[in-house]
């Protein structure tokens, strides 16, 4: 999709569709701007536009170039946020999509309207919104003339078009972005083998800008990568260890951040295999974290954000083969540390302890993992926001407190759990060091506790299970893969590389 931003007047856009977002206080204040603007029609809806939010009107202006006009409620003027002006517009891919169009004109509003956003945050929030909304992963499908979604977003400004033009461009990399982990959450399994996903990174990394390093199984048994190598065994596909480097010049760190991705390309459950329905059909989901590091590199890269970031992405499906590991199996780790298998299912932990171990070797400023990794979170959570944990210790609240701010910024909302150390019993073993599973109770808490036992540096883990992977559609997230964390994660890093923050 071309973005594209203008300052001239709105009866002169030339769109298939125009949208205009109305407060839901002084509708009839709003609207008189745009009477004079454009024509009667404007004036004659007035009765039909409550303003509240992601309700519309869908109007054919008699005057304005503009073949038609959406004006779509965003709420109480007082309180819209960034995430309002996001699910606005996202409601007006539903009026493009209904009259085919593909030039849309979409209106930032008076910064009045917008309360306290400013141009650039508010043109953000506009772009991002309807590119999100207008996503639609169509690779298998076979129909002729299916609408493809806008071709063309002109973003119109009353004035700061230097702002807008900033943000607009900003919406454009990370719903792009976010596309990109969409797009690798959404293959179908035989597509995204460890080392097809593997080859799709060094693609975009080529592509983009950032390096990429693979290795092969022998560099990962070379490696003593114990818990990859035990989740592969029931795979005919070999594992993959991928190695992403974004070090720009102008680079505020020495030390990097290190992202790490939950990369299981498909869960079986292993030997303790899953229920297929409400639960198996959906596992080609569960490398989410892993499609959200790919996005955020790509992003970083993109944006030239001036922080050395690193990401691993640990890559197997993990199925019930001949030589599958088995419960009650003892695995030695990378950290060397052993870990008692009781359920294979809860592989995902075990491949990440692996690259959480791995990751010392940076002596990283900080760690933080995204996975989908307990149907815990889920039922703690729902799909509304992610599970965020972090090591507890000096600058813990501090850590927790900035990425809860970046999810509100961003509308990827995660919500802290506790760390106490009252649950590492849970997962004491009598025959190794640590078991790999902790029991029903507080089943999300315990797989990061688990995790902990591989950091050694200030660490932030976020269970994405709930909200990565969507059976029904929401504002601006669609059914399937929705990419969350590139945006929670690219906002974090936006202000984590302020020297003064960090």
């Amino acid at each position: 999709m071309k973005i594209s931003v203008t300052t001239i007047p709105l009866r002169e856009l030339d769109v298939d569709l125009l949208i205009v977002l109305v407060p839901e206080d002084g509708v009839e204040a709003a609207l008189a701007t745009f009477r004079e603007v454009l024509d009667p029609v404007v004036a004659r809806s007035a009765a039909d536009v409550s303003g509240a939010l992601e309700s519309g009107v869908l109007l054919y202006p008699e005057q304005a170039r503009a073949r038609r006009l959406a004006l779509v409620g965003m709420g109480p003027a007082a309180a819209v946020t960034a995430e309002h002006l996001r699910r606005a517009s996202a409601a007006g891919v539903d009026f493009a999509e209904k009259v085919k169009a593909e030039t849309v004109g979409l209106a930032v509003p008076e910064a009045d309207l917008a309360g306290r956003l400013d141009a650039e945050v508010a043109s953000q929030a506009l772009v991002e919104g309807f590119m999100l909304a207008a996503y639609r992963f169509r690779r298998y499908k076979t129909e002729e003339n299916a609408w493809a979604g806008p071709q063309r977003l002109v973003v119109h400004s009353a004035g700061e078009d230097k702002a807008c033009r900033r943000g607009a461009e900003r919406a454009r990399i990370l719903a792009e972005s976010v596309y990109t982990a969409r797009d690798l959450v959404n293959l179908s399994p035989h597509e995204k083998t460890p080392t097809l996903l593997a080859r799709a990174i060094e693609r975009s990394a080529k592509k983009y800008g950032y390096e990429a390093d693979v290795w092969d199984k022998a560099l990962i048994e070379q490696e003593g990568m114990g818990g990859l190598l035990a989740v592969n065994r029931g795979s005919t596909e070999p594992p993959t260890f991928t190695v992403m480097t974004w070090r720009p010049e102008q680079a505020v760190n020495d030390r990097p951040v290190v992202l790490v991705g939950k990369g299981v390309v498909f869960d079986t459950g292993g030997l303790s295999l899953k229920p297929t329905e409400g639960s198996m059909e959906f596992m080609k989901s569960d490398m989410a974290g892993a499609a959200a590091v790919v996005g955020v590199m790509e992003a970083l890269a993109r944006l030239e954000l001036p922080l050395y970031v690193v990401g691993l992405i640990p890559a197997t499906d993990n199925r019930p083969g001949e030589n599958a590991y088995v419960p009650g199996e003892v695995v030695r780790m990378h950290s060397g540390k052993t870990v008692e298998v009781l359920n294979t299912d809860a592989e995902g932990r075990m491949i990440l302890a692996d690259a959480l171990s791995y990751a010392r070797t940076y002596r990283p400023e900080l760690v933080i993992d995204l996975a989908t990794l307990t149907g815990a979170a889920v039922v703690a959570l729902g799909d509304v926001c992610a599970a965020v944990m972090t090591n507890e210790g000096e600058g813990a609240s501090e850590r927790l407190a900035r990425m809860q701010a970046a999810g509100e910024r961003s509308g990827e909302r995660v919500h802290p759990l506790p760390m106490f150390e009252d649950y590492d019993r849970l997962l004491e073993s009598p025959v190794a060091d640590l078991k790999n599973i902790g029991g029903r109770a507080a089943g999300s808490i315990t797989a990061a506790k688990f995790l902990e036992h591989f950091v050694a540096y200030p660490w932030i883990h976020l269970d994405i299970a709930g909200p990565s992977f969507l059976k029904e559609a929401k504002p601006y997230r669609p059914r399937g893969g929705t990419g969350f964390g590139v945006r929670l994660l690219v906002e974090f890093l936006r202000d984590y590389a302020r020297p003064r923050k960090r």
